[in-house]
């Protein structure tokens, strides 16, 4: 039986998600490039399957919608000026920014399997957020 440790798996998790942001992303791919289904109202699996790991991982401090908090920016507007790679890179390695006004710390996610494996899903239900194609709350599923 094969045995692997915590470590050893994160790793593998984190190869494997640079290795699918590297292959999701080909060089000259669109920025406009949509990761969510919207018809008749009713998002796709993996959106939906987002708006669950957002709001298993990630609204307790960027808001139930995605619209920030006192202490964490509206991922909403974020995402309209980032790409997907720009976003990919702050949630698995995380951020600092340190001014003399204040502190800002994203964690890092790359170790976190239900974040890192669903970057993806996660993200559509961002974007389908900052594009105004999904209003707040719980999605329907298609």
């Amino acid at each position: 039986m094969l045995a692997i440790g915590r470590l050893q798996l994160g790793v593998v998790i984190v190869g494997c998600v640079a290795g699918a942001l590297a292959l999701a992303t080909p060089s000259g791919a669109q920025d406009d490039e949509k990761f969510y289904s919207i018809v008749d109202g009713k998002v796709d699996q993996n959106t939906y399957n987002g708006w669950r790991r957002y709001h298993a991982s990630c609204h307790t401090c960027h808001g139930p919608d995605g619209l920030g908090s006192s202490y964490a920016p509206s991922l909403v507007d974020s995402l309209q000026a980032s790409s997907y790679e720009e976003f990919a890179e702050v949630v698995i390695n995380g951020r600092e920014n340190v001014t003399t006004s204040q502190q800002s710390v994203m964690p890092a996610f790359g170790m976190v399997e239900d974040v890192a494996i669903y970057l993806d899903d996660i993200y559509g239900y961002l974007q389908a957020r900052a594009d105004g194609a999904l209003g707040r709350g719980r999605p329907q599923r298609q």
